[in-house]
């Protein structure tokens, strides 16, 4: 066995950790990341164990979570987001370096000293604005994460302790709605809509034993 205790992934968003020792619920142990970090978490159930350990559901002591993970790369991508559009912004501004001249529409006058000077300071012109319009999209795109990252922060998942009471609202949910259908056939919007249904309440059954068996 292993003489640290490290992360192990035990189900989509869920990491256990594993452990050469047993422990108790509510003791705080450390664990080791693949990357030598360390943190200090807090111990629920044991899940299950093996020949390499034993392996108990934890959450940081800290409180980190995925909700605060999302809401970190939201923030994060939101601060790129606003450098892009100064970025952005600095670049038309220097796009217009002698705007009043060139709106003159003045032709380049070819063989006459000014010629160089005219052709490169259209070219500087012409790269500025490419930046700037390369900035944009960025901008763009760093938001559309960000507001991606941001639904994220408040969303449950098996990770959390808090799935348990998800998870039992959602069922009832689920069955709900089954039921609904099942006894109202002609308020199925489509043909499948009955075994989509029955669908969800099992998920919802598998999602809320799993949790209970994480955190209950």
């Amino acid at each position: 066995m292993s003489e640290q205790n490290t992360y192990h992934k035990f189900a989509p968003n869920v990491f256990v950790a594993k452990c050469p020792q047993t422990h108790e619920k509510g003791e705080t142990i450390v664990l080791t990341t693949k990357y030598g970090k360390e943190h200090d978490c807090i111990v629920f159930n044991r899940v299950y164990a093996d020949n390499e350990g034993y392996y108990y559901s934890i959450v940081r002591a800290d409180g980190y979570n995925c909700q605060e993970r999302a809401k970190a790369k939201a923030e994060r991508l939101q601060g790129w987001a606003s450098n892009a559009e100064k970025r952005s912004k600095a670049y038309y501004e220097a796009s217009q370096e002698g705007k009043d001249f060139l709106s003159l529409g003045e032709p380049i006058k070819i063989g006459h000293h000014s010629e160089k000077r005219h052709r490169a300071l259209i070219e500087r012109n012409w790269n500025r604005m490419g930046k700037s319009v390369a900035e944009s999209k960025k901008v763009a795109e760093y938001e559309q994460r960000a507001d991606y990252w941001e639904s994220k922060s408040t969303e449950i998942n098996l990770s959390m302790p808090e799935s348990i009471e998800y998870y039992e609202f959602r069922l009832e949910e689920a069955k709900e709605l089954h039921a609904y259908l099942k006894e109202n056939p002609a308020k199925r919007p489509h043909s499948m809509s009955l075994q989509y249904a029955n669908k969800a309440v099992k998920e919802a059954e598998a999602n809320l034993k799993l949790a209970n068996r994480l955190w209950a």
